[in-house]
């Protein structure tokens, strides 16, 4: 299973949520049939279960934790609210966020990367740096952060 074809489905999953009103597994299972039947991203999904299980799993728990990310990242945004950002890009940094603090098995300078590259791929011509200043911000208090989160 690639990780980056997951995280990718996970921002769109979460982005279907927030846009349709939808369940986590119904938004999941649909991107996860899309890709495997219509193949266009090039994606290679690999094992679907573990797969879903993962991308299930991660969507769920920022989808548990989004007051509280939001709390934080509210914070880091100087300037503007979570409210009046584009969807993709508030998906992403939830992501990033959600990978930094609340788990400990992506090291934080991945997250940040991964979350640059999903933003140039997804985003607007700024997003990228966008998101790559309101989590190089977030990580100088990573410590801090995990320890009051978790």
């Amino acid at each position: 299973m690639k990780r980056r074809v997951a995280r990718e489905i996970v921002i769109q999953s979460l982005y279907q949520m927030e846009m349709n009103e939808v369940e986590s597994s119904e938004a999941v299972t649909m991107l996860l049939d899309e890709a495997a039947e219509d193949n266009e991203t090039d994606r290679t999904i690999g094992d679907e279960a573990l797969m879903r299980d993962y991308v299930l799993s991660h969507v769920n728990g920022i989808w548990e934790a989004k007051p509280a990310i939001d709390d934080m990242l509210e914070h880091y945004l100087k300037g503007w609210q979570m409210s009046r950002l584009s969807r993709v890009d508030r998906q992403i940094l939830r992501l990033a966020a959600y990978e930094m603090i609340y788990l400990n098995d992506v090291p934080a300078k991945v997250a940040v990367n991964e979350a640059i590259e999903l933003a140039k791929h997804f985003g607007t011509e700024d997003s990228g740096k966008f998101v790559n200043g309101v989590l190089g911000k977030m990580i100088q208090d990573l410590e801090e952060l995990k320890a009051k989160h978790n």
